[in-house]
């Protein structure tokens, strides 16, 4: 767009047109999101060059960042570390389920030292979310 009024005002040239390209590339990374996947056992969150990944059913601690924009901090057995926005997994109650199960195992298992209650507050969050969603669908609102 920034190209058509530059264009249009008539003083577009090459190296504003190289200019614009490559701001318009910078903003497109910057606000790329990550996808986020989860199989049995692993999180994983994809982005344009990176990808992170940490065994959730092997997770030493679950942390809150609360911010401008509130994260998740995972950490498992292994030392590594990832940071995804909890409202990934409110919106999505299939990748929570998965989070979910595989974090019980790590309580089971006694390696998550750090973090039940971050993950209960969010069970308890996604469950608010799932209901208020069933009964908007089903008019009971």
């Amino acid at each position: 767009m920034i190209l058509a009024i530059d264009a249009a005002a008539g003083s577009l040239t090459w190296l504003r047109s190289t200019g614009w390209t490559a701001l318009a590339v910078l903003v497109f990374v910057i606000l790329l999101p990550p996808r986020i996947s989860a199989r049995p056992g692993a999180l994983s969150a994809r982005g344009l060059l990176t990808e992170r990944a940490v065994r959730t059913d092997a997770l030493v601690s679950v942390r809150w960042h609360d911010g401008i924009a509130q994260r998740m901090i995972l950490r498992d057995a292994d030392g590594r570390r990832m940071e995804i926005d909890p409202n990934v997994l409110v919106r999505n109650p299939a990748l929570w389920h998965r989070v979910d199960t595989d974090s019980q195992i790590s309580l089971e298992r006694g390696t998550l030292l750090c973090g039940a209650t971050a993950l209960r507050q969010l069970a308890q969050r996604v469950d608010r979310e799932t209901a208020r969603t069933v009964f908007q669908i089903s008019e009971l609102d």
